[in-house]
C-alpha cells in the first residue's frame, strides 16, 4: 500500500457493525475523525442469506467491505460490533442487543424519534427512547410468524412476486380484505383462500399489510408511544406496509402519530451497532489518557 494511503487512512478510525436477521447479514461500515466528534456511514452492504451458512454470508460481506476500501482488519477496524446472531460473528470486538442497536439506528436515521418501530424478519417491536437512543421502554409482538417480515417474504413468495415489488403493488389496492387468520399458518390458509376467489394480487397485500399495521399500532398504544416515529428494519422500506400503518394509525382519533421511514431502514441495527461500537472505543481512549496523566 502507498504511502499516501497509510497516511490518510491514519487520519480516521473505522467502526463496523454486523447485524445477523432471519434473513439477511448487514453490515455497515463508519468512518470517525481521530478525536471521535465527527463520524459518516462509509459503505454498507445487505446480503440475502438464500440457505447459506450466515457465518460464511458475514465474513464474505465483512471482507468485500475491507477490500472495498483498502483496509486491514487488525490494523484499521477499531471496534467491529455485532448485533441479532452475534454468535455468527467471528472477530467481533463486542456485541449488542439487537433492540439497542435499533434504537440507536433509529434516532440516528430520524433525529428526534422518541419512538423506534423495528419491523424485522421474525417480529414486531416499538421502542421508547431517550434523546441519546437509550431504550426507556418497549413492546413486542408474540412468536407468531403473521406479524413479520419472514411472513410477507413467504406470501409474496406464493404469489410469484420479489420482495422488492411488494410495497408498490399495495399501493394499488381499492378493495383490501385483510385475513382472519391470527397465526402463520391461519393467515397464509386465508390468502390460499383468497387467491381462489380471484381477489387481485395489490389487494391481498394491501390486506396482509393492514394486518401487520393493526398489530403496529397496538403496540405503540401499548407503550403510550411518542412521536415522531421512526420505522426500521426490513419492512421499514415497504411504502406499502408504512401506508398501511399511517392508514390504521389515523382511524384512531384520539391519538396522533407522525411516521417517519428513511430508505436505509434495513440498516438500523448494523449502524447503531457500529455506533455504539464507536461510543465505547472513544470512552476507552478517554479512560486510558486520563490514567497516562
Amino acid at each position: 500500500m502507498n504511502t499516501l494511503m497509510t497516511d490518510e487512512q491514519d487520519r480516521y478510525v473505522h467502526t463496523m457493525g454486523v447485524d445477523v436477521g432471519a434473513s439477511y447479514v448487514k453490515v455497515v461500515l463508519l468512518r470517525y475523525d481521530r478525536l471521535g466528534q465527527d463520524h459518516r456511514i462509509l459503505d454498507k452492504v445487505a446480503e440475502k442469506l438464500r440457505k447459506r451458512d450466515p457465518k460464511d454470508v458475514v465474513q464474505e460481506s465483512v471482507d468485500l467491505m475491507l477490500q472495498r476500501h483498502q483496509l486491514d482488519y487488525d490494523r484499521d477496524i477499531a471496534y467491529l460490533a455485532s448485533t441479532g446472531e452475534g454468535e455468527m460473528v467471528a472477530r467481533k470486538t463486542g456485541h449488542f442487543y439487537s433492540m439497542t442497536s435499533h434504537a440507536r439506528g433509529g434516532i440516528h436515521f430520524v433525529p428526534g424519534a422518541r419512538t423506534v418501530v423495528d419491523m424485522g424478519g421474525l417480529y414486531v417491536r416499538a421502542i421508547k427512547v431517550d434523546e441519546r437512543g437509550k431504550v426507556v421502554d418497549y413492546k413486542m409482538t408474540g412468536q407468531c410468524a403473521s406479524g413479520s417480515g419472514q411472513f410477507i417474504e413467504n406470501i409474496s413468495r406464493y404469489l410469484g412476486l420479489a420482495i422488492e415489488e411488494v410495497g408498490e403493488i399495495s399501493l394499488k389496492a381499492d378493495q383490501p380484505e385483510v385475513p382472519s387468520g391470527i397465526c402463520a399458518v391461519l393467515a397464509e390458509t386465508d390468502v390460499i383462500n383468497l387467491v381462489s376467489k380471484g381477489l387481485s394480487t395489490p389487494n391481498i397485500v394491501k390486506g396482509i399489510n393492514l394486518s401487520i399495521a393493526g398489530r403496529v399500532v397496538k403496540l405503540l398504544g401499548a407503550l403510550r408511544a411518542e412521536s415522531p416515529i421512526a420505522l426500521v428494519g426490513g419492512m421499514g422500506m415497504n411504502v406499502g406496509m408504512v401506508q398501511a400503518i399511517e392508514e390504521t394509525a389515523a382511524e384512531n382519533k384520539k391519538k396522533t402519530y407522525e411516521f417517519l421511514s428513511h430508505p436505509d431502514a434495513i440498516y438500523s441495527g448494523a449502524l447503531g451497532a457500529a455506533l455504539w461500537g464507536g461510543f465505547r472505543h472513544f470512552k476507552l481512549k478517554q479512560k486510558q489518557a486520563v490514567m497516562a496523566v
